[in-house]
């Protein structure tokens, strides 16, 4: 059984920073895909950023250049790094893996692991 477990959200004033992390000990960060994704009251569930096993990214366009995504095999932790925040990220944001894709995807249907979540919230 796979955990994830974010933190680091919170509450930011627009043009700040704020940056998550993901831990999930034993998941195969070597192998297979991770990603971030969230949800804002009234919307879908969109994919915000992901990485590949060979470290591949893609990012959503509303957060190109803003968000980066990273992950540290060795800690077994994914991490979002968002500066330059605006009012509109404001969402619910949950990290996710999967144990069937290994190229990079944000496509949600592909993952199998979800973690709780974590607020984001910018004014």
């Amino acid at each position: 059984h796979v955990q994830l477990v974010e933190s680091g959200g919170g509450s930011v004033q627009a043009g700040g920073s704020l940056r998550l992390s993901c831990a999930a000990p034993g998941y195969r960060y070597d192998t297979y895909c991770m990603g971030w994704f969230r949800q804002a009251p009234g919307k879908e569930r969109e994919g915000v950023a992901a990485i590949g096993s060979d470290g591949m990214t893609s990012y959503a366009e509303s957060v190109k250049g803003r968000f980066t995504i990273s992950k540290d095999n060795a800690k077994n932790t994914l991490y979002l790094q968002m500066n330059s925040l605006k009012p509109e990220d404001t969402a619910m944001y949950y990290c996710a893996g999967t144990s069937v894709v290994a190229q990079v995807t944000r496509n949600q249907l592909y993952y199998n692991y979800w973690g709780q979540g974590t607020q984001v919230t910018v004014s």
